[in-house]
């Protein structure tokens, strides 16, 4: 935790490598990053650019060095990164373009690596494993090499953007604050060193499997990113930062040559090389006392040496001394010198050795140290916090206590009240049933007086209570005294009670004091009913107010609504007129693109032509119900205005559509539906032009654009594709004998084969006769698998009339589906007339009459025919069915064999043409010269032919697929359509 703050913090330097180690070492120690995103989420990422810049560096290494479930966990996160990377896009100045860009690579980098878990996040891997992410699956690699094309480009632009605020005229790396833009580069090459490695590999492998024109985007993509990789590698490797941190790769100086596949050979992988120590500044060792006396010894050795180079070594077996040279021997003293010579030698190196273990041991020691101060700090930060809940938790505690206290002392003054307040409520009802038996007139005034004890609450009737009160104790008093005259006339007849009467007094009197206290408090209810008084009478004059301003609300309401009610018809009027201009404008394009030259590349369909048409009708009809409508009822022009809409969209499509369907049929009928199509445009623009006045509104008439649309109607009906020239109810039949015939095509040319291979045995030999038994040999297995696809297609298609059909039967079924079925014959026609071209080819081939290009172009058609039939095949296919499954592995089959056919016929037409060696010993220079200038003339005709033919083979390409269209049924919108059978256009290409 202290490592992450202390690492991602305000200051404009770059991240101490130390501290990102610890965060790296810190993830492997919990196996996550739990710990590192709860102290970043506390972090005011989004306030401040600097911490959200220092953030991604560091998340970045964390992600690429630390534990494998870093990803994981930060994957809950994403979303908070790209809305943080869309807020600081808004800030253009600062960091905050840069905080912006880095946070978008870094989602880049988890949707990558989460959508392709066999890829580390340090991207490190073998060619073999490489292999094995694209599942021997050419699609998975295809997928996966566009994939790492986003996700290299993501790390080129956050490269260019960090060069791009820099101030290249001056020093930038050696300042703070350009070491802190330039820090994150470090982790961006290390990326772009394996992106383009891997990219250039995959580039290799697709290009063996698929023809180059469908990798053309491929190849411009990698040569845009190549080139721009290759200046920020040249940019970065001068600069005098990165020289003592990392060894930058320099990329060759021409992009591989994807077209030649011997060019795989001559890549070599560009590898960034990382100082194992001392790579920051802050890391740089401190030099101690024995590495001082290392250095010693290492300069006394290296002088040692220098001089032995110099005068000779004193030790060498044939040591310069003067006593040999006089034919004395060495005494026992020079012996033992040399004794403990190589004795010290050896104490020396087992001395290295020590020092070296020592100074391995020593760090580890440091490390582990540093691993202890850092569980140490956070014991004590968890410590502190403990604390500080332990504090806070006894200053709650004391509270309640308090609050316990208070309550428990609250409680027993209730309870002591209800005791008293029983006890009184016991000696008054005493009281009150002794007085009663004395005096019934007494009783009815303590009668009064409790019920006035209990209409305390009510304020506003205390008064009118209290002076009714008063009367009946007046009353009540002067019969007292009326009643004391008569107790005295019956004294003698009361002699018995006179102590009861005493007792009676004596609780007068108490009942006198309890009445003096209801006195005071009926009078602090009186003064309290003043004020409340005073608070009615306010709020009386304040509600007259309210009521006048009410008046005067409402006045200025009706005035108001009144005005509205006008302003919403000049409103609708004007939104029918904005909504009659935009669908003027809509129609006027439409007729403007017509004659546009970007529609003559287009081609449409007659049927899509024909469905717009009759959605074009429905449109007049809603819209003229919706006139009605508002003719009707004025207010009601939401439907007016979305049929006026409709109306014009609907329209623009449908010149459009008829465009580019008149671009397809011949001559008269094309201007014919042209120029309906540029009427209709016109009778539609003079119906809206109607609907502006309500007197052109009420007398509109669609009746023109009905017989337009007719009369495009009629037109493209005529062009409708008029399919083969069979019954609908003979497709079934025609299916399964197009299917056999291709089958039995398929084995009379495997026979073919046989009996030319035959022969070639019998009367060739040598290099010949290899090379055509290599051809021969490749043709046969060709033809064995194309008759395995043709066994898998039968099966998909029976799977796909038994699930398909119901209970029709499959004839009904076929011709139900005529265009998928009329793909299917085409499909095999096409198979097996490739397969009888090519055994024609073979056989010239062998003969010496034919050219080996011939026989590669009928290889591809071949592929290219079995491809269609597989995309026949498979349109109604359930994605999960086996069969299908085998179909695709038997359609795999047929592309190599077909590649085994091409390559056969370049190395036999290599090997051919070694033997064929020119001979030009016997000529003369004058004959030498003279063929070669025949030979640039031929050279130049060639060239000339070889264009000429290309342009050629693109028209009749385009032509041939034209007509199939027109044959097939090759619509949008059809089971059929050429999108369908994407997989058989780059073969036959």
């Amino acid at each position: 935790t202290v490592s992450i703050n202390k690492a991602i913090n305000t200051q404009e330097v770059a991240v101490k490598e130390k501290h990102a180690r610890t965060c790296i070492l810190g993830t492997h120690h919990e196996k996550g990053a739990q710990t590192f995103w709860s102290v970043v989420n506390r972090l005011p990422l989004s306030s401040n650019a600097m911490l959200c810049w220092k953030f991604c560096h560091v998340f970045h290494k964390v992600l690429r060095d630390g534990h494998p479930n870093v990803l994981k966990d930060s994957l809950r996160y994403k979303s908070e990164l790209s809305d943080m990377s869309r807020m600081w896009g808004h800030l253009s100045e600062g960091y905050g373009q840069l905080c912006s860009i880095y946070l978008k690579l870094l989602r880049t980098k988890m949707e990558f690596h989460t959508k392709n878990p066999r890829f580390p996040c340090n991207l490190q891997m073998s060619d073999r494993q490489l292999d094995e992410a694209g599942e021997s699956d050419v699609n998975n690699f295809f997928q996966l090499t566009v994939e790492m094309f986003d996700y290299l480009e993501c790390e080129l632009n956050l490269f260019q953007t960090v060069f791009n605020s820099l101030d290249m005229s001056r020093s930038v790396s050696v300042t703070t604050a350009g070491q802190c833009r330039l820090a994150p580069l470090i982790q961006v090459i290390l990326d772009c060193s394996h992106l383009y490695d891997y990219t250039v590999k995959l580039l290799f492998k697709l290009h063996s499997c698929l023809p180059a024109d469908t990798l053309q985007g491929h190849r411009d993509r990698f040569m845009e990113q190549f080139t721009k990789l290759k200046d920020l590698f040249h940019r970065s490797s001068n600069l005098q930062y990165f020289k003592r941190l990392i060894q930058i790769p320099q990329l060759p100086e021409n992009p591989p040559n994807f077209l030649r596949a011997s060019a795989l050979s001559e890549h070599i992988s560009p590898v960034v090389v990382i100082p194992a120590e001392g790579s920051s500044p802050d890391s740089e060792p401190i030099l101690e006392k024995d590495d001082l006396m290392d250095m010693d010894a290492s300069q006394q050795n290296l002088f040692d040496n220098k001089f032995d180079d110099i005068f000779g070594s004193s030790f060498s077996s044939d040591p310069f001394n003067f006593n040999s040279q006089n034919g004395m021997s060495k005494d026992e003293k020079d012996h033992l010198i040399e004794a403990l010579y190589r004795e010290i030698s050896g104490l020396k190196a087992q001395m290295e050795n020590v020092k070296v273990e020592s100074q391995r041991a020593m760090l580890q020691l440091k490390g582990r140290v540093s691993e202890l101060e850092a569980e140490l700090a956070e014991q004590q930060h968890l410590g502190r916090q403990a604390a500080d809940n332990c504090e806070f938790l006894r200053t709650e505690l004391d509270e309640l206590r308090k609050q316990r206290e208070d309550t428990e002392k609250a409680q027993r003054s209730l309870t002591e009240i209800e005791r008293k307040a029983q006890a009184n409520e016991q000696r008054y009802s005493k009281l009150k049933e002794k007085y009663s038996e004395l005096v019934q007139n007494h009783a009815d005034l303590l009668r009064k007086n409790a019920e006035v004890t209990k209409q305390v609450s009510v304020a506003r009737q205390a008064q009118v209570d209290l002076e009714r009160e008063k009367k009946e104790l007046e009353d009540s008093m002067e019969r007292t005294q009326e009643q004391q005259g008569i107790l005295e006339s019956l004294k003698q007849e009361l002699t018995t009670s006179r102590q009861e009467l005493q007792l009676l007094h004596s609780s007068l009197d108490t009942s006198a004091e309890s009445e003096a206290k209801w006195t005071m408090k009926v009078a602090e209810l009186e003064e309290e009913r003043v004020s409340l008084a005073n608070t009615v009478a306010l709020r009386e004059e304040e509600l007259v107010t309210l009521r006048e301003q009410l008046e005067g609300t409402q006045l200025k309401l009706a005035s108001t609504q009144e005005s509205m009610g006008q302003l919403a018809k000049d409103q609708q009027k004007r939104l029918l007129v904005g909504s009659r201009k935009a669908a003027d404008l809509v129609i006027q394009e439409a007729l403007s693109q017509m004659e546009e030259p970007a529609l003559i590349s287009c081609a449409g369909s007659a049927d899509h032509l024909l469905s717009k048409v009759k959605s074009m009708f429905s449109c007049i009809e809603q819209l003229e119900k919706s006139r009605g409508q508002y003719l009707a009822c004025p207010e009601d022009i939401g439907g007016l205005l979305h049929s006026v809409t409709l109306l014009a969209h609907l329209t623009s499509e449908t010149l459009a559509h008829g465009s580019t369907t008149s671009l397809r049929a011949p001559p008269e009928p094309a201007d014919s539906l042209t120029e309906a199509c540029k009427q209709y445009g016109r009778e539609a623009l003079a119906y809206l032009a109607s609907l502006e006045e309500e007197e052109a509104l009420e007398k509109a008439d669609s009746t023109t654009m009905r017989t337009c649309l007719l009369k495009i109607k009629a037109i493209g009906e005529e062009l409708l594709p008029m399919g083969l020239d069979i019954k609908q109810e003979e497709l079934g039949d025609l299916v399964d004998k197009e299917m056999a015939a291709t089958s039995a095509a398929i084995e009379t040319a495997t026979a073919r084969i046989e009996e030319m291979l035959s022969k070639s045995r019998a009367g060739d030999t040598g290099v010949k006769l290899e090379v055509n038994e290599r051809i021969l040999g490749s043709c046969t297995s060709l033809m064995q698998a194309i008759q395995v696809l043709i066994v898998a297609s039968k099966d998909l298609q029976r799977e796909i009339v038994e699930s398909g059909r119901g209970t029709a039967s499959p004839k009904e079924f076929y011709a139900k589906n005529s265009r998928w079925t009329e793909g299917l014959i085409s499909a095999s026609k096409a198979v097996g007339w490739g397969a009888t071209i090519m055994v024609d080819a073979a056989d010239l081939v062998v003969q010496g009459r034919g050219k080996f290009e011939e026989l590669m172009v009928c290889s591809h058609e071949i592929a290219a025919s079995t491809a269609q039939l597989v995309a026949a095949s498979k349109v109604k296919a359930d994605k999960d069915s086996p069969n299908l499954a085998q179909l695709q592995q038997a359609s795999r089959g047929v592309n190599q064999a077909t590649a085994g056919v091409v390559a056969s016929t370049i190395s036999g037409k290599s090997q051919i043409e070694e033997t064929d060696n020119m001979d030009f010993s016997s000529m003369t220079l004058t004959q030498i010269k003279r063929q070669e200038m025949d030979s640039q003339v031929r050279v130049l005709e060639l060239e000339n032919d070889l264009q000429k033919e290309r342009q050629r083979l693109g028209e009749l390409r385009k032509k041939h697929y034209e007509l199939a269209g027109v044959a097939e049924g090759w619509e949008e919108g059809t089971e059929a359509s050429p999108s369908t059978l994407q997989e058989a256009v780059p073969e036959k290409e």
